[in-house]
């Protein structure tokens, strides 16, 4: 099975909340940023809007996403 993309925790968060909502097709990434800032998700909204998120989203869109790792400190 492919690995999954690693997106920071508060994205992934907007990510599944507009999911859950179920107010657009997931493929449709500039709607999902825009239900995301309607929803209070402001990091994954800015996220989604950066172009050089744009591959990685499309990428996890298929294969799945996961909660970046941290480094222990």
């Amino acid at each position: 099975m492919a690995d999954k993309v690693q997106i920071p925790e508060k994205v992934l968060e907007g990510i599944k909340a507009v999911r859950k909502s179920g107010k657009t097709n997931m493929l449709d990434r500039p709607a999902v940023a825009a239900i995301a800032l309607e929803l209070g998700y402001v990091d994954a909204a800015f996220w989604l809007e950066d172009k050089a998120n744009h591959t990685a989203y499309a990428t996890g869109i298929f294969k799945g996403f996961t909660e970046e790792e941290n480094p222990a400190t």
